[in-house]
């Protein structure tokens, strides 16, 4: 018997792992299951929920901050976790509570629903098993009576009826024969309390007493008849008990008959490990004597490379000299100079003629030289600059050799940073790759050097989130093949955006000319079209007419911070404008009647006057830029030039907005390269809208926020 308690204490010992919240990284306590079956503790899951929250509140004042864009979730206070499990704790009705967070065990997106944490189960079964590990680990550790006068006793048994443990006199006192609570069931010391009875979170006063076999979850008879399980497939409690209990032992017998082979493996990983160990140390010497041998031939270049130019240098050097004592000697009592004046004090004809006959040509030639100084040799080395952009590129390419796995290549056009970044690649050798690795790390402008961030991938595409506003990215892949790894990719270099992703949808009320335009379902694209009511407007009018712009506006507005958002107008379309609109006069603007046979009558009445551009006119709520036939319209300034091809650019894939409400300024974006197109002063002392307007046949796509679920459509299509 003795050693049975011992094999099962070290069997439990053995699962401490498996006892370990993914949360907190401590012993359960009170756990809860989730809707993906992972266990996670009470507390912790209010404290995810209440990180979440605060985050999600904060996100409308700060998420314009550039300095923070991620979200930091902060262990809420004790009181905060009290405040959110009180039944009549409600929140503002504007500022929806989250229920959504990301399973700490399998990181996927978990809903708990309208009802919370309170429409979660209990693991009873895991939290009696922990218990018995505790009582393992602390087997010298007694429990002690709650009922007993200080100093307490030690328990005998504890009562599942009443929470609690007693010595044998106190449990005596507390249950006398003859009465109801004699009748109490009680087990041996311990400190775990669960319930005879499992209830029904959704209908707390209903016992669980079946299962429902799509959701894997216990459910009342209440769920089955009118609930949330009204018509999924249920099972009876002691039938779904069997089938499991009988899968899993099914299961454990495998495992166990599996011993022998299990610990043969497990004999050939550690080989393998140390192989692994010796191979890598070998791996890095001949790493290193190639690297030194490459060492060696710089150094080798560098010597002779500078020999060269010491060489020229001093050649160079010797020529000035020879010319400098040339023009020293011109100099008053200095060398020529001097000479000649010694000589013309020679009072002798003859002598003077015999000698000044040569020193004339010297002087002759030294005056000569005055009118057209050329320096003996040149200062310059231009052509000692050594050339190393070949080397520079090979030895940036530098890599291990070839391992039979082609190296993937990131796919540029399909790449893409929005509110996140979409990266995606093409590999030969697709079904031949187990598995990628994506890399990618922020380039420092102070070229500090950052580690690469790295992410395990079973595809060729992934959603990378979490990046800084403003700021370029790298990004590579290499493939996977077992333990064998591919050269990285070509890095591609991506710019996120100026701030913050703001989020809307287009307004189908304020404006909106259901005549003239089509939104769709998803109220994310909008379409223009010259239908038959333009064709009839037009058939009264006897001379020029031009239509007027249809404008629309966003269903969300801003009053601070620093928002971007982004779209694509169709290559076909005549005449868009997009930009920002304020809320002051906004209302009146759209309302009121237009005279549509005015050319002048508004700022973008498509006539190209050049006027509108010049002068903005105040009274309207709209600034925005022109886009049309493919391209993109920079309006006029005093200090630009009236040059069209100085003024008109090709028009983007996608256009992006930047508005600063803090310093007033609304800038246009060329969103493939983040690049900044134009941008002027704007008033926004009043609520901010994103505003588009429509002329003729054309169309705007709202750039649509990149998320895994986004990926996975992209892959369906």
């Amino acid at each position: 018997m003795e050693g049975d308690a011992s094999d099962s204490q070290v069997t439990i010992k053995n699962i401490e792992k498996e006892l370990i919240c993914p949360a907190c990284k401590e012993l359960f306590t009170h756990p809860l299951i989730l809707p993906c079956q992972h266990s996670v503790c009470h507390k912790c899951v209010k404290e995810l929920l209440l990180s979440l929250d605060d985050s999600f509140n904060d996100v409308a004042s700060d998420s314009s901050n550039q300095s923070s864009p991620r979200l930091r979730l902060t262990s809420p206070s004790m009181d905060k976790i009290d405040k959110i499990n009180r039944p009549g704790w409600k929140r503002n009705s504007l500022t929806p509570r989250p229920t959504t967070f990301p399973c700490p065990g399998c990181e996927h997106d978990v809903d708990l629903g309208e009802r919370g944490v309170s429409g979660l189960f209990r693991n009873f079964t895991l939290e009696t098993i922990v218990e018995r590990y505790r009582q393992a680990a602390r087997a010298a550790t007694a429990i002690m009576c709650d009922l007993c006068k200080p100093p307490p006793q030690e328990s005998t048994k504890s009562c599942m009826d009443c929470s609690a443990s007693y010595c044998n006199e106190c449990f005596k006192i507390y249950h006398p024969w003859g009465t109801v609570k004699a009748q109490h069931e009680y087990v041996g010391p311990t400190t775990n309390f669960r319930p005879k009875v499992l209830m029904c979170p959704e209908h707390e006063t209903e016992r669980i007493n079946m299962y429902c076999e799509l959701c894997r979850r216990p459910v009342c008879h209440l769920c089955k008849l009118g609930g949330n399980h009204s018509n999924h497939r249920v099972t009876t409690m002691s039938s779904a008990y069997k089938t499991l209990k009988e899968k899993l032992s099914k299961d454990i017998d495998f495992l166990i008959g599996k011993e022998s082979q299990v610990k043969s493996q497990i004999s050939e990983l550690n080989l393998l490990m140390k192989e692994t160990e010796c191979n890598g140390e070998r791996a890095k010497e001949e790493a290193l004597a190639h690297f030194e041998k490459l060492f060696e031939i710089l150094e080798d270049r560098k010597s002779s490379v500078l020999k060269a130019i010491d060489a020229s240098k001093k050649l160079r050097l010797d020529k000035f000299h020879t010319q400098m004592e040339e023009y020293q000697g011109l100099l008053e009592n200095n060398g020529l100079v001097g000479y000649a004046q010694e000589v013309l004090k020679e009072t002798d004809q003859s002598c003077f003629v015999q000698t000044a006959k040569q020193l004339h040509l010297r002087i002759q030639k030294a005056t000569e030289s005055l009118k057209s100084f050329r320096p003996a040799a040149q200062a310059s080395f231009e052509d000692y600059v050594v050339n190393i952009s070949k080397q520079t590129e090979v030895l940036g390419e530098l890599s291990f050799f070839s391992s039979g796995i082609d190296i993937p290549e990131i796919n540029e056009e399909q790449s893409k940073v929005y509110n996140n970044a979409l990266i995606d690649w093409h590999h030969p050798e697709k079904d031949k790759a187990d598995s990628y690795v994506l890399e990618y790390r922020k380039i420092n402008r102070d070229e500090e050097m950052i580690s690469w961030n790295e992410i395990e991938v079973h595809g060729t595409s992934k959603v990378v989130s979490n990046l800084e506003s403003n700021s370029p990215y790298a990004f590579r892949v290499r493939a996977y093949r077992g333990s064998i790894c591919s050269p990285c990719s070509r890095e591609l270099i991506l710019h996120t955006p100026p701030a913050p992703v703001f989020s809307f949808l287009f307004d189908e009320k304020c404006g909106y000319n259901t005549e003239h335009l089509l939104l769709n379902l998803k109220r994310d694209r909008v379409e223009s079209r010259a239908g038959f009511n333009v064709l009839l407007a037009a058939e009264r009018i006897q001379v020029g007419h031009y239509t007027s712009l249809d404008y629309i506006i966003g269903d969300v507005g801003v009053t601070k911070g620093k928002h971007f958002w982004a779209c694509r107008v169709e290559p076909y379309s005549y005449l868009v404008k997009v930009g920002v609109a304020s809320s002051d006069k906004l209302q009146e603007w759209l309302r009121s009647p237009r005279d549509a046979a005015s050319p002048r009558y508004e700022q973008d009445s498509g006539h190209d006057s050049g006027s509108e551009d010049a002068c903005f006119d105040s009274s309207q709520p709209f600034t925005l830029v022109t886009i049309g036939m493919k391209k993109f319209f920079i309006p006029k300034s005093p200090t630009s030039s009236n040059e069209p091809e100085n003024r008109v650019l090709p028009m983007p894939t996608s256009i992006g907005i930047f508005l600063d409400c803090d310093k007033g300024k609304v800038s246009f974006y060329d969103m493939d390269h983040m690049k900044c197109l134009y941008e002027r002063q704007v008033d926004c002392s009043h609520t901010m809208y994103p505003a588009f307007a429509l002329m003729g046949s054309g169309g705007i796509q709202l750039e649509e926020a990149i998320t895994a679920k986004y990926l996975e459509y992209e892959e369906d299509v």
